[in-house]
């Protein structure tokens, strides 16, 4: 029979002899799942002893860990503007640079009619829902097994979404006051370079951007007037580099009045342009 103190140290060991980062913070999540106990309580309780079985249950988890699996998808969710997000490898897992994306567009969404382009988990569109005072909200995904979760997020949160199953624009009708949009963004070449757990296991279909990761911008750019209504806005999540290629995407198209505006770290983060 082991103990609290001596289970998680165990972990925290097994997870860093497997370089994985922040291993000893993963670990106690990981702890804190399996046990549902807090900070206080686990200091309390710290030599109070497990069962075998517990004990297996918690590392067959730091096992995977282990074997670079991201945790949000081990615990089957993660936290996004404060509400709980359900995500599984159809998905991918919502960062909190996305929350810039998110602040920025309640900025402006009050009794507006919002789409979603590529939701996902639905993260974005929900998070409106749930925190601003949005009229109608749509999320638009292509993949059928994203939709399913959204819906599913949707309904943890209470929240009335409607979500299509489109490729883009495809079978998106109506005009809108706002598009927002995380699109995949990653150039095809730097797929490789990214980390393990991204690479290995969040899903390809919500990463690669093309050639030069600019594929999707390109096309809701180019389509957006189409279905905004007069005034209305494009919101985008960018790469940190990407900031000036957007600038040249809008201009294209005719489209002048446009921001940049960064996240915490001081990095190009989201694009604000208005129609």
């Amino acid at each position: 029979m082991k103990s609290y103190k001596e289970v998680l140290e165990e972990a925290s060991k097994y997870l860093i002899d497997n370089d994985i980062d922040e291993a000893k913070i993963d670990a106690w999540y990981l702890f804190n799942h399996v046990f549902n106990v807090d900070r206080a309580e686990y200091f309390l309780n710290i030599n109070r002893t497990i069962s075998l079985e517990q004990y297996k249950d918690y590392m067959d988890l730091i096992k995977k860990r282990a074997a670079h699996i991201p945790l949000q998808y081990i615990i089957g969710y993660t936290e996004f503007m404060g509400l709980k997000i359900k995500v599984n490898k159809n998905v991918l897992i919502p960062r909190h640079d996305t929350e810039v994306l998110v602040e920025e567009v309640l900025k402006v969404c009050d009794n507006k009619d919002v789409l979603d382009m590529c939701t996902g988990s639905g993260c974005i569109i929900i998070s409106l829902k749930k925190l601003g005072k949005i009229s109608k909200a749509i999320g638009v995904d292509i993949s059928k097994e994203a939709l399913l979760l959204a819906k599913e997020n949707a309904s943890i949160n209470d929240v009335d979404v409607e979500f299509v199953e489109s490729d883009l624009f495809d079978r998106i009708e109506g005009k809108y006051d706002i598009i927002v949009s995380n699109p995949p963004y990653i150039p095809e070449g730097d797929i490789n370079d990214l980390s393990i757990e991204v690479r290995d296991h969040e899903p390809l279909l919500a990463l690669d951007g093309k050639e030069d990761g600019l594929f999707f911008y390109r096309k809701i750019i180019k389509e957006a007037k189409k279905y905004l209504n007069p005034g209305g806005y494009v919101f985008f999540e960018i790469g940190y580099n990407q900031a000036d290629d957007l600038l040249v995407l809008f201009k294209a198209e005719g489209i002048e009045d446009v921001e940049i505006i960064q996240d915490l770290a001081g990095l190009d983060r989201v694009v604000k342009a208005r129609i």
